[in-house]
């Protein structure tokens, strides 16, 4: 029996890098894409809670069913495992994004919070993504890398708990030196809310910021997108610090709390 994988993202259904994605895939199995209707980007892990979901077939034919969620990222991964796929899927892929996840990018990324579910689900997951805004992005150089990546999850699996966060860069093919496995550099957005007003003299707030990742490591995604390799990071849904737990044992937090008041 073929694989069966799962497809989503963050762009939305008509995102040329989902396009990208599941002609790939249709190379290993099965494929069932279940993706926002409109662009989701930046949702991170949010579920719809207040509505209903509402599905549009758009395509169904041998090998490839395509549907498209009003919903998140998440509520596709969810909706699509349990109602729309004929089988618990071997593979979850998300993207190919539109734009990096590199780094504290994977805390906004709706393409990173799919990825997060399906591996909470127990499934095997990727995340990809192409260092380029553009909606009309070549992803031509991109596609080694994300059938290679794929290829090798399906036939060793993944750790338990563990999914993979793939960016690669805006390169020609020729340029990009390989792949590397790194950790998430430590950087961060420096928001910024410019106040301006509407036709009718209403103020309003745009979100604007700045990136900023000062000498990141080379053991890190930054350094190895910055230098021409594709990134592979490892994560998992625990956030817990775990070497924190014994360095918090000396302030009280355990215990009865006595209420002075």
């Amino acid at each position: 029996m073929k694989p069966l994988i799962l497809i989503t993202n963050d762009d939305g259904v008509r995102a040329k890098g989902l396009r990208t994605l599941d002609e790939v895939a249709m190379e290993f199995g099965d494929v069932v894409v279940m993706a926002p209707a409109t662009n989701s980007s930046g949702k991170s892990h949010s579920l719809t809670t207040e509505r209903p979901l509402r599905v549009t077939e758009i395509k169904k034919e041998d090998g490839l069913e395509v549907y498209a969620c009003d919903g998140t990222p998440v509520d596709c991964v969810k909706l699509a495992v349990e109602y729309f796929c004929p089988r618990r899927p071997d593979l979850v892929l998300s993207g190919i994004n539109h734009g990096s996840n590199s780094s504290i990018n994977v805390l906004y990324s709706g393409t990173m919070g799919a990825v997060i579910e399906a591996t909470a689900l127990g499934l095997d997951a990727i995340g990809f993504s192409l260092l380029n805004h553009n909606p009309e992005a070549d992803f031509t150089a991109s596609v080694p890398y994300v059938r290679h990546i794929i290829g090798q999850v399906l036939e060793k699996g993944l750790p338990t708990d563990v999914s993979l966060n793939v960016n690669i860069p805006r390169l020609a093919a020729a340029d990009i030196k390989g792949i590397k496995i790194c950790h998430e550099a430590k950087a961060q957005w420096l928001d910024s809310f410019e106040q301006r007003t509407d036709p009718q003299g209403r103020p309003y707030w745009w979100l604007t910021g700045k990136f900023v990742c000062n000498n990141p490591p080379q053991t890190s995604d930054e350094w190895a997108l910055a230098n021409g390799y594709v990134s592979v990071v490892p994560i998992h849904p625990d956030f817990t610090h775990y070497a924190a737990i014994n360095e918090l044992q000396h302030i009280s937090f355990n215990g009865p709390i006595v209420n002075s008041i």
